[in-house]
């Protein structure tokens, strides 16, 4: 933190010089960035009302809503580190170290992430992270949580917002600064919408989920715990993440036509069987159709706009300003990086409208390059991992980042790094372009060996 900034502990005491003006800071949604905007703001010593339409989910039976598994990496990391939380999730998540691909034919491989460093991702629960976030919240004097408030009203301009609760009361409030955290149906964008200069645009893809389960068997994992298992089908897929609970969160991710094509229990079985036959003995044929029938499968949406504030007013954070397809397990350490840049840009004490302006200015580019990384790595997944070409190249990758540490593969700077992501896509191009001068000047040569041993032949 800067110098003369505003910073308190979680028992409210104040750590350096009063010389920025405290405000009433009102975050909408409860969530995982939400959680961890309200510790930052908190921190700087603003009053935070943190407000969630969901009732508090450390006390609920059943959460709603998406249960995907989370993939931490670097940017999570950072971001948790600096609310003093790293090491508390870490001590319950479980490392991966690379995607174990199998094959049609049951045949499992692996390629690991990262052979040189042995860096890894974490598999976490969404809701355990979610309650250490509320718990630390909980901690701090200066945030409010409020619980089953439904946003149904808002005046940016204004700072005054309208919820209701199960009692169908209408609850008003205010604040200097509102900030959306309330995912990618957001309602605080949807005001920002409302007001001209804002651009925006959704991207439905033709691709749905549903979400299955292998269960853990006499008390263990019944696959390798340690990495993302991954079954490639070309134009689908299934991935597999480690749970704490010694089972698996299955992710099924297929073309909706796909999923119209199986409409009874015998219809699944076989798919099953012709794509997926070691898992099916996993999952048990009995779970396996009770899960798949349960619900429909579920839309997946990228979302881009900007600006992401108004004024000195308003404020969206994770997916609702970037909402992105869950294939590059970045959507919730992009969110928490969106936190880590702002408390760093408020941290200069400029005006609050240009420190909001810097934000929008220093964020979207790479914003908008994680939604369409994220939107490449479903086909790298489903499809190009089974290729001889994507080995080569991870394989060439790998070489290369051993002897020079300047070359860092595509998938280590998005993950174990925190290079800007239009970065991570412009160090891949040079890449490209690089290897295809090498590639093509090696088989010049190869040719003009040839033409040479060929022409000998005849003199």
């Amino acid at each position: 933190m800067s110098q003369g900034a505003i910073l308190t502990d979680a028992n409210g005491r104040q750590e350096a010089g009063d010389d920025r003006r405290r405000r009433r800071v009102a975050i909408v949604g409860a969530g995982l960035v939400g959680s961890l905007a309200a510790l930052n703001f908190a921190r700087m010593g603003n009053h935070v009302d943190l407000y969630e339409y969901r009732e508090d989910i450390r006390h609920a039976l059943v959460v709603q809503g998406r249960s995907i598994n989370l993939a931490l990496s670097q940017r999570g990391r950072r971001a948790l580190a600096a609310v003093g939380l790293e090491e508390k999730v870490l001590a319950t998540a479980i490392p991966m170290r690379g995607r174990m691909l199998h094959n049609i034919k049951g045949i499992t491989s692996v390629v690991l992430y990262d052979p040189c460093n042995n860096q890894c991702l974490y598999s976490v629960g969404r809701r355990q992270l979610n309650e250490v976030l509320l718990d630390a919240c909980d901690k701090f004097p200066n945030i409010q949580c409020h619980f089953e408030h439904k946003l149904t009203a808002a005046n940016l301009r204004e700072g005054s917002m309208e919820f209701r609760n199960p009692k169908d009361e209408v609850i008003s409030a205010g604040a200097d600064l509102i900030v959306g955290c309330d995912g990618a149906f957001s309602s605080v964008r949807q005001q920002l919408v409302r007001l001209p200069g804002f651009n925006y645009s959704q991207e439905y893809i033709e691709t749905g989920y549903l979400e299955l389960c292998i269960p853990s068997k006499l008390g263990d994992f019944q696959m390798p715990a340690n990495y993302l298992h991954i079954w490639p089908r070309d134009s689908f897929m299934m991935i597999a993440l480690p749970n704490q609970d010694k089972s698996f969160t299955v992710t099924l991710s297929m073309p909706f036509e796909v999923f119209a094509t199986i409409q009874s229990k015998e219809q699944l079985l076989d798919f099953f069987r012709k794509n997926f036959q070691d898992a099916l003995p996993l999952i048990g044929e009995e779970q396996l159709i009770k899960d798949f029938f349960k619900t429909r499968p579920q839309h997946l949406v990228s979302i881009k706009c900007r600006p992401y504030h108004y004024a000195d007013k308003a404020l969206i954070l994770g997916d609702a300003a970037h909402a992105m397809v869950p294939y590059y397990g970045q959507g919730m350490n992009a969110g928490m990086e969106d936190v880590t840049l702002l408390t760093g840009i408020l941290d200069k004490q400029l005006p609050l409208d240009q420190a909001l302006a810097q934000f929008t200015e220093s964020r979207w580019q790479d914003a908008f390059a994680i939604c369409d990384l994220a939107m490449y790595n479903y086909v790298e997944m489903r499809d190009l991992t089974k290729r001889w070409s994507f080995r080569l190249r991870k394989w060439l990758d790998t070489m290369l980042f051993r002897l020079f540490p300047g070359w860092i593969p595509l998938y280590n700077s998005v993950s174990f790094s925190s290079m800007p992501y239009s970065q991570c896509i412009a160090n891949r191009k040079w890449q490209d372009q690089l290897l295809k001068r090498v590639s093509g000047a090696t088989l010049f040569g190869l040719i003009l060996a040839a033409g040479a041993i060929y022409a000998k032949r005849f003199i």
